[in-house]
């Protein structure tokens, strides 16, 4: 099989179904924001050390893929609710984010995105999450969409947010603070 099929040379691509829509559609943008999001984890996985954040972050991959089908399937169509990432996805995020922040100093302060490199790639990946979140919400403006992707993002980028801090303090990397 072939890795390339032309069907896309003039610009469109296939929803999931076969509706065909422009590259530079909303949709496609979110989509393809998310995709970003899960090229950035990946890249985090090859510099960690830590097997439970490595493994949470291979459950992330995996619930991106899933949102990226949700994303993908027009609600039109009738396998339209086997593929909605469900709030489940969300709770998920919320019990990580619990549990590993029980591990970690307080926040008294804005901290500047750094540290070591797993953890600089983890807030590279927060900062693509935000904006993956933000295509989604332009995306519900112009056409329907399962609002448990928003919460989802949302929760994601906080829940990314914490795996860069605890990777770090793991290391022993200073969190910088910001001064004004």
């Amino acid at each position: 099989m072939k890795i390339y099929t032309k069907f896309g040379d003039a610009g469109d691509t296939a929803l999931y179904g076969g509706t065909r829509t422009r590259k530079d559609a909303l949709r496609i943008e979110a989509i393809g924001a998310v995709d970003e999001l899960n090229a950035y984890i990946g890249y985090a996985q090859t510099l960690l050390a830590n097997a439970d954040v490595s493994e949470l972050l291979a459950k992330i991959q995996n619930h991106l893929f899933s949102l990226g089908a949700d994303l993908a399937t027009p609600v039109t169509h009738t396998k339209s609710a086997e593929l909605r990432i469900s709030a489940d996805f969300t709770i998920e995020m919320e019990e990580a984010i619990d549990k590993i922040s029980a591990e970690l100093p307080p926040l008294t302060n804005f901290i500047l995105p750094g540290g070591c490199p797993s953890g600089a790639v983890l807030h590279i990946a927060r900062t693509v999450c935000r904006r993956s979140e933000r295509c989604v919400v332009r995306l519900v403006n112009e056409e329907l969409v399962n609002p448990e992707a928003i919460r989802y993002l949302n929760r994601l980028s906080d829940l990314l947010f914490v795996l860069a801090r605890v990777v770090n303090h793991r290391l022993e990397a200073p969190e910088k603070i910001w001064k004004s």
